[in-house]
């Protein structure tokens, strides 16, 4: 039951760091937008909270010391899934940061160009822009701490790959893989190569016809070439 609890997690923060990824590679760019950030913190909150609730199962389960070698062994595969897929969500907050802060969204504004006109309507002008303004005022606040606040979250995130090392002894180079290398590429390779020779019996009257025709032909060219011959000596 703690097994399939440990998949099901994990499972989900592997979806939630992929969708973190992806969103990650759009910043500073033409889709980069308030909205696009605010899924990032979202997505981000999302991944680290699956983490902690995977983290503390796993630490839970091996160092249960009556864990069976079997079921050992399974949820050490399930760990180094999960140390992996932390260190790619650290280094994705990281790019996330350095990208954030290399593009901001809302630069420091110009000052408005001196018209040389005064007077009522620039008081007016202000009040209906005032809403606006306020809006990218606030809009500008939360980039501003979001960006803070992954600051903090990077370095939280790091201390729980810190604390994870710690507690339990992992090593990712002990932990046996329950496939071969390259057993998913094996298996595609083995479709191809079954497909290959369904086309192949499929084309295979097809090419005994040809066999055929080029037999006849051949034998039809033979026997005028021997007439032929046989015309040139009678001559």
């Amino acid at each position: 039951m703690a097994r399939e609890e440990c998949k099901a997690l994990l499972d989900a923060l592997n979806k939630a760091t992929a969708c973190y990824h992806h969103l990650v590679l759009t910043v500073g760019g033409s889709a980069d937008s308030q909205n696009l950030r605010e899924e990032l913190h979202k997505t981000r909150q999302k991944a680290q909270e699956l983490a902690v609730a995977t983290g503390a199962r796993l630490t839970t389960a091996l160092r249960d010391r009556g864990l069976g070698a079997e079921e050992r062994a399974e949820f050490e595969r399930l760990w180094v899934a999960f140390s992996g897929c932390l260190d790619l969500l650290e280094a994705d907050m990281r790019r996330a940061l350095a990208l954030g802060t290399a593009f901001p969204l809302h630069a420091p504004r110009r000052p408005l160009v001196r018209t040389g006109v005064a007077g009522g309507a620039a008081g007016v002008a202000a009040r209906a822009l005032s809403a606006r303004s306020l809006r990218h005022e606030a809009e500008r606040d939360f980039v501003v701490d979001d960006l803070q606040e992954l600051e903090r979250e990077i370095r939280q995130v790091g201390e729980m790959i810190h604390d994870m090392e710690m507690k339990v002894n992992v090593p990712r180079w002990t932990v046996q893989a329950r496939q071969v290398a390259g057993a998913e590429l094996l298996s595609s390779a083995g479709a191809s190569s079954t497909g290959f020779v369904s086309i192949e019996e499929r084309t295979r009257p097809c090419d005994l016809n040809k066999a055929l025709a080029a037999t006849v032909f051949s034998a039809v060219l033979l026997a005028a070439v021997a007439l032929a011959v046989c015309v040139a000596k009678l001559s």
